[in-house]
């Protein structure tokens, strides 16, 4: 399993790596071995500004359907495109190539409330 120490992370298994005023977001290592082969990636929520916490799109793998959750509140600039064609990408580099989001936070200071990786790592048992 793995855990890049230059994340932030959330409960619901989410990773968020800021730059500047803006947070990359995708599901981890642990998210997506849970969920097995990801198989479709949908986010219809570019060019909204969304609050923590609320959903804003859904990860489809063979057996499931998962929300995605918001861990900073902001606005979605970009949706990674590669996963239309390629969402397996989410399977084989979660940290990579297989992010989900581009977000223009709100208000930075909220990335104080998400999990350094030894929290998160302790919450998966690990």
């Amino acid at each position: 399993m793995n855990f890049p120490e230059d994340l932030l992370y959330t409960k619901d298994h989410e990773w968020v790596r800021i730059e500047g005023d803006t947070a990359i977001v995708g599901i981890t290592d642990f998210a997506q071995s849970e969920l097995g082969d990801i198989v479709f990636v949908e986010v219809n929520t570019v060019g909204e500004t969304i609050d923590a916490e609320a959903v804003f799109g859904t990860v489809e793998a063979v057996k499931t359907v998962s929300d995605l959750f918001m861990p900073l509140a902001g606005e979605i600039l970009e949706f990674n495109e590669a996963l239309e064609s390629n969402p397996e990408l989410v399977n084989s580099d979660p940290f990579g190539e297989g992010w989900m989001v581009k977000v223009k936070m709100s208000n930075p200071s909220d990335a104080s409330s998400l999990l350094p990786v030894a929290e998160y790592k302790a919450l998966t048992g690990n």
